[in-house]
């Protein structure tokens, strides 16, 4: 049974006949997992949050960017440098103090999806990359759970819903991870702000039937927007039971690994080492590749400041003779700095500071 305040919050879909309280009770009883508090994962989860999903997992492992501001619409400046799934869960339980949150602030792997997803009824991927897609939906699949994907690209938005009652999976519309040359890179494809707002809202719509069995899921259906003329379409697909036969045995490791995103393994110095080395005759330079607001807050004396996201535009003035040690808050941004700086500008003496200005603070 309903509480009155319960009553009174959710009054708006107690009226609709097709919820009432037995479709609220189910949204109050409803454990989601949506993986990704970015761009999608924000109007996902603010939507589901609001409507009185009952438990809302929040897997996320990055920290708040700059750059994530201009469609993240759960963080402001003053969670720069923060991680994403404790700010979101914050904000999210703002929003509705009666939903329960649980934060998994890890990068969603084989080492902990089945885990993961075994404790939830349903799935949203709101991810930004091939593999968790892929690794996403052969767990789903081996779990039979419901997964609720959405994706975007610049200008198009797409939103679809895998493994529902027997339905298509995700391998049955693309049975092999793109390569390479044909997946975009990381970082390096803008994207309109409001996108991710208007395909994660569907998103959450698609979540909100599958748990109260309301309507026409977008199973076996991709769902397609195209921002700039506002034109959608709708692409429909069939189940291809060999495509969906997924076991332990049989998933394949190396499509939950991006080779788009491939880059030389990182040299990392821990924090007693580097401070050896900088009271040595030839200290190397250091660069520090968080935000402006982190780095007047506390820095390491001598540090050039280049934010992760300006990187490309300011790496002319990076030296290329002399040794240089990146580093961030934890060791995660300045890893990813080191792999672009590599991959895209053919640095090599560069250190990555295991831990970042954690560690620096701790030893």
């Amino acid at each position: 049974m309903l509480t009155p305040d319960e009553r009174h919050r959710y009054r708006r879909h107690l009226q609709l006949p097709e919820i009432g309280e037995a479709g609220q009770l189910k949204l109050r009883a409803a454990r989601v997992l949506v993986v990704g508090a970015g761009g999608l994962g924000c109007p996902v989860l603010q939507y589901l949050a609001a409507a009185g999903v009952g438990t809302l997992g929040l897997a996320d492992a990055d920290q708040v960017e700059l750059s994530n501001l201009q469609r993240q619409i759960l963080y402001g400046p003053a969670d720069l440098g923060q991680p994403k799934a404790a700010t979101a869960a914050r904000e999210v339980q703002r929003l509705n103090p009666l939903v329960r949150c649980e934060v998994h602030a890890v990068r969603v792997s084989l080492a902990n999806v089945l885990e993961l997803v075994a404790a939830y009824d349903l799935v949203v991927d709101a991810s930004d990359n091939f593999p968790t897609r892929y690794l996403l939906n052969d767990t789903c699949v081996l779990l039979g759970k419901p997964l609720v994907s959405g994706a975007i690209y610049k200008f198009e938005g797409q939103v679809s819903v895998f493994n529902y009652r027997g339905g298509p999976t995700y391998r049955c519309l693309f049975p092999e991870p793109p390569g390479a040359a044909e997946a975009p890179n990381c970082d390096a494809t803008g994207v309109l702000g409001v996108l991710p707002g208007l395909i994660g809202t569907v998103q959450a719509s698609e979540a909100l039937k599958v748990v109260l069995d309301l309507g026409e899921v977008l199973s076996g259906r991709l769902w397609v927007l195209d921002a700039l003329t506002m034109q959608t379409r709708t692409l429909r697909f069939a189940r291809h039971p060999e495509r969906s036969l997924i076991t332990t045995d049989t998933a394949n490791p190396a499509d939950y690994h991006d080779p788009g995103c491939a880059a030389p393994p990182t040299n990392g110095i821990t924090a007693a080492e580097l401070r050896a080395w900088l009271h040595s005759p030839t200290p190397p330079f250091l660069l520090d590749v968080r935000e402006p607001a982190e780095f007047e807050a506390q820095h390491l004396p001598g540090a050039r400041l280049l934010p992760l996201g300006q990187l490309a535009a300011g790496v002319a003035a990076l030296p290329r003779e002399q040794p240089v040690v990146v580093y961030c808050r934890s060791g995660a941004r300045s890893r990813r700095a080191i792999q672009q700086l590599q991959t895209e500008f053919g640095f090599r003496n560069l250190q990555n500071l295991e831990g970042g200005l954690l560690a620096w603070t701790e030893a």
